[in-house]
């Protein structure tokens, strides 16, 4: 588009054209066009003005139909230039405060927004749990099970409990693991997961002769606790199956494509990462996310912060023609009622 400036006449005509395709998911066709706008222009005259906005890359014609649908190009022009959004009414916004209790189980509050997102958008939600270097070590605890199994109890962000078994090389006594339990919340107590991890592998590679047995031990197990796993950011998707009502994402071959993407979660949460360093709400159309598997797909992203500081995204996942302007208010406002419901201090 650079180079060519719309008529505001050829806005509006554009305008409706996208709202009638986001709302039904046909071709637009210019009598259509005419009954929408309300203008009093011919049908020619909106042929005319509809092969301009062709032109420059707006709007396409199916090679089904006569009528046209807007481009990855074209929605990016009416998301940054024409969307009006719709601020939630009072009815809609208690609803999805009711959603979010503080002091819940900060894994339930995560779950419940990712179900919420693609209960009321009617696509995909998804919610980046908590970056790894932000999950800092509160207390830990080493509890004798049979053999050399250890049950390992970490506290993390204040409230957050985490259990994991691990297997020693040895059988410890039950005052063993608890001297090796104090020797670790001494020493590592309030720092991120991944800092104790990389601390305990310098540890680890100094000479173990100047060590004493209860560092040896706290050290053996507690590189088991804190494995490389707490370094992987993850997210939680719900509503996938959602996207498969919409026609332009029924290819099989595309649906294949898409829940590939899903399983394997790396070209998410590559996405995903984007959006956490970015400042604000994000919008992602079509092939601007950079994978194959999104092309048809948007999107929408907004960071979550606890204690003032962006630890996660959340967001939908949806066709190029989701209704922007009723899903940005509904994920930046549940971005921020969630981590209000996240924040300790409230």
């Amino acid at each position: 588009m650079a180079g060519y400036e719309l008529t505001e006449r050829a806005q509006y005509l554009f305008k409706a054209l996208v709202e009638r395709h986001i709302r039904d998911g046909q071709p637009v066709g210019s009598r259509t066009l005419a009954r929408d706008s309300k203008l009093n222009l011919s049908p020619a005259t909106i042929r005319n003005v509809m092969a301009d906005l062709e032109e420059i890359g707006l709007i396409q014609s199916p090679h089904t139909s006569a009528g046209r649908v807007p481009t990855a190009q074209g929605y990016r022009f009416f998301v940054d230039s024409l969307l009006t959004i719709r601020p939630l009414d009072e009815a809609e916004l208690r609803s999805l405060e009711a959603q979010f209790e503080s002091g819940e189980d900060p894994g339930r509050l995560l779950s419940s927004a990712s179900s919420l997102l693609s209960d009321i958008t009617s696509l995909a939600g998804v919610v980046m749990l908590p970056r790894r270097e932000q999950v800092a070590l509160r207390q830990i605890e080493f509890l004798p099970l049979s053999a050399s199994r250890v049950l390992v109890i970490l506290v993390v962000n204040e409230r957050e409990v985490q259990n994991r078994i691990i297997h020693t090389t040895r059988r410890y006594s039950s005052s063993e693991l608890t001297q090796a339990a104090n020797f670790i919340n001494e020493h590592f107590a309030g720092r991120t997961l991944r800092d104790v991890r990389n601390r305990l592998i310098q540890q680890m590679q100094a000479d173990r002769e100047d060590m004493d047995r209860l560092m040896r031990s706290a050290l053996e197990m507690a590189q088991q606790a804190f494995s490389e796993d707490d370094d992987e950011d993850d997210y939680l998707m719900a509503g996938e199956t959602n996207l498969m009502s919409y026609a332009e994402m029924s290819d099989m071959k595309r649906l294949r494509q898409l829940f590939e993407a899903f399983g394997t979660k790396r070209d998410i949460l590559h996405l995903l990462d984007q959006s956490l360093a970015a400042d604000g709400l994000q919008i992602f159309i079509g092939n601007e996310a950079g994978y194959e598997a999104l092309d048809v797909c948007s999107i929408v992203t907004s960071p979550y912060k606890v204690e003032d500081r962006v630890v996660g995204v959340l967001g939908v996942i949806g066709p190029t023609r989701m209704a922007y302007g009723r899903v940005i208010p509904i994920v930046d406002v549940t971005a921020r009622l969630l981590g209000a419901a996240l924040n300790p201090d409230k």
